[in-house]
């Protein structure tokens, strides 16, 4: 088999290259898929701290990943101001493109591991992705911040104490629309609804806990049909048909990426919105910046980490601040929890004064850490952080921003003891065993 790097188009590096301040990196690589920025007044090559970053420019997941990839720039390029880690570890960042691919991830985290000696990874949007890099950082004992990619599997049956989850998994995420989805189905007599998802890991994860933890909560309301589509579908004539051909009461979406952007459209176009509820789908800030002028008013949807729930919190307005200074516009969800991520890392490292891998593991473990979202708790057997497990509302038309929101008097925001696996003796039922 060919280990030759895919392709990636010089438009597709500038993408990454406006990520950046060119002032403040210098760009010793880009090309073969593989782009290194260095400070630049870095130290002696001792004192510098490597980090991985694995992201899509290209797959379904590039419109999250851009918010992501600007966002540990800008958090990295603010550290590096003030010298680095502990004002003397300058921060290197090597970025790898994983196209959205398991095997492709894989491959480029271990280049991470192997070539660039990088001491945490930072990525990957996609679960099945961070699920195959995971074998490896667990192998390799190298720090994981797995601040996007939320398959429960991650933190449960894949679990490694190397990988700390800065995001909401799929069961918390898909058990904060149920605790929605259940008052509308007593409010309107819902008896039945479809599901249709992305067939791959997160998918697949984010739709089974959606259904069951439905069956718990109104076990009268049945599912009628399940659809399935391949990542990059692009005509969803046949499946939008096939759910209004289902005469559901409602249907339930678990979509993300460039694929949601495309459903929602094409499902709108033929009016899918007008004859099927469709509650708590995902409406992050990216589908409400991108599609500001088509997004249905009034629809239910779900976000992870919205700048405007948090808008009384430091680190919040902190962010905001950092991201319209240099993009000229506010962060985006995945935006927000790579910032968590890189600044819960400086935390850490602050916290124990020096930055070796095992020590830096340690002090994260069931640690009390600042986020956009409040103070927040990572579980002891599992390594999740204890931030809302969703944000559910209604899509808004706001007087303070050019796009709409949720409305702040209906959103309902569901903690994470509300619905991730009730205790620790559950979760490590579910762990396997590692070496």
């Amino acid at each position: 088999m060919s280990t030759k790097r895919p392709h990636i188009s010089d438009h597709k590096w500038e993408q990454v290259l406006k990520s950046m301040d060119r002032r403040e990196f210098i760009v010793t690589s880009a090309a073969a898929g593989v782009l290194t920025m260095v400070p630049r007044f870095a130290q002696a090559a001792a004192d510098t701290y490597r980090l991985g970053l694995l992201l899509p420019v290209t797959g379904t997941g590039a419109n999250y990943a851009d918010g992501g990839i600007k966002a540990v720039m800008n958090a990295t390029a603010a550290i590096n101001a003030k010298g680095g880690f502990l004002g003397k570890h300058p921060i290197e960042v090597s970025y790898r493109d994983t196209h959205t691919k398991p095997d492709i991830a894989a491959r480029e985290a271990r280049d991470l591991i192997s070539r660039e000696n990088v001491q945490t990874i930072v990525g990957t949007y996609s679960s099945a992705c961070a699920m195959a890099i995971q074998e490896i950082i667990h192998e390799r004992k190298i720090l994981h911040l797995a601040a996007t990619s939320n398959s429960s599997k991650i933190v449960n049956e894949n679990f490694t104490p190397y990988t700390y989850q800065f995001c909401p998994n799929s069961k918390m995420q898909s058990g904060s629309v149920v605790v929605a989805v259940a008052e509308m189905i007593k409010k309107n007599g819902w008896k039945t609804y479809v599901t249709i998802g992305q067939d791959y890991e997160w998918g697949r994860d984010t739709q089974k806990g959606f259904v069951t933890a439905l069956a718990r909560k109104s076990p009268a309301t049945k599912l009628k049909k399940e659809l399935w589509f391949k990542l990059g579908e692009t005509e969803f004539s046949s499946y939008i048909s096939a759910i209004m051909a289902s005469k559901p009461d409602f249907a339930y979406g678990a979509i993300a990426g460039k694929d949601n952007r495309t459903f929602i459209r094409q499902a709108q176009a033929m009016g899918l919105f007008k004859r099927v509820a469709y509650p708590g789908g995902l409406i992050s800030v990216t589908e409400m910046q991108q599609q500001r002028k088509s997004l249905p008013r009034g629809m239910i949807g779900l976000a992870r980490c919205p700048f405007f729930a948090h808008l009384d919190q430091p680190l919040m307005q902190k962010y905001i601040k950092m991201h319209r200074a240099k993009h000229d516009a506010y962060p985006t969800d995945w935006a927000c929890m790579h910032y968590d991520a890189i600044y819960g890392l400086e935390q850490a490292i602050d916290k124990i004064g020096n930055i070796g891998t095992e020590a830096v593991k340690a002090a994260l473990k069931g640690a009390t850490m600042d986020t956009c979202r409040g103070k927040a708790t990572f579980r002891d057997c599992n390594n999740q952080l204890n931030i809302p497990a969703g944000y559910v509302g209604a899509v808004w038309d706001s007087p303070d921003y050019p796009f709409p929101i949720f409305n702040p008097d209906t959103m309902i925001i569901v903690k994470a003891e509300e619905v991730w696996t009730p205790t620790c003796d559950d979760v490590r039922k579910l762990q396997k065993k590692r070496a």
